[in-house]
């Protein structure tokens, strides 16, 4: 079964200081993680939006999510976090079902 993290990123106070790090450093780290099956980002429309943006990274199984998460890759895109997400991040882990 499918395993994910899903990054639920607050509104930052600089939408283009965080959209130029996102887009041009932490994204292109994230992608690099080993195992990674898939990757997307979403900036959500409509009327305040509860997150500025989602990302959800699919892994293979949790063994695999585990090992890319350890890797060097995994812990430079962790501690990367502090040079952008200063209005804060929240984090989702678990098994994915695919329904369609």
């Amino acid at each position: 079964m499918a395993y994910q993290l899903l990054a639920l990123y607050h509104h930052p106070e600089s939408t283009a200081a965080f959209d130029k790090h996102y887009d041009e450093v932490h994204a292109p780290l994230a992608a690099r993680l080993p195992g990674l099956r898939s990757y997307t980002a979403t900036r959500p429309g409509g009327a305040e939006p509860a997150y500025y943006l989602v990302a959800v990274l699919t892994f293979d199984d949790e063994a695999a999510f585990n090992t890319a998460m350890g890797s060097d890759v995994g812990q430079q895109a962790v501690t990367d976090l502090a040079n952008f997400a200063g209005a804060g991040v929240t984090m989702l882990t678990g098994p994915a079902d695919t329904v369609v």
